[in-house]
């Protein structure tokens, strides 16, 4: 370690960061997407009392589906500023990065079905 921890660097580091999510929540689509299904799941826990094991299995699906938004949204913003028109390459590139934000969806979508769905039949 160089020195004492500069709190100030940190704040700024931060602050960047949240710019980061006010622009991707701001400009991207599919973003706000996986927001709305976010805040809906988050109601579904508060009303089905989901228990704390739930909650991180839940917060870390949410977490991981938004955090490859963000790295997406990047590698699409990144590769369109080098290659503005179209490549064969880029596309596999785009293409990929959203398979990735996909197979996290799914997998979210299949977690929230094996938590809620068996609450749900509970109600019947």
């Amino acid at each position: 370690m160089n020195g004492p921890i500069d709190f100030l660097k940190a704040a700024r580091s931060f602050r960047f960061a949240g710019v980061g999510i006010y622009n991707l929540f701001r400009y991207e689509n599919n973003a706000r997407i996986h927001l709305m299904a976010c805040i809906l799941v988050l109601m579904a826990g508060v009303f089905f009392d989901i228990s704390s094991v739930e909650w991180t299995i839940i917060i870390i699906q949410i977490a991981l589906v938004l955090a490859a938004e963000a790295l997406n949204t990047s590698i699409e913003k990144l590769a369109d500023l080098v290659m503005p028109d179209y490549h064969p390459v880029i596309k596999v590139v785009k293409d990929t990065a959203a398979a990735a934000v996909l197979i996290l969806a799914i997998s979210a979508v299949l977690v929230g079905l094996i938590i809620f769905v068996p609450k749900f039949l509970l109600l019947f």
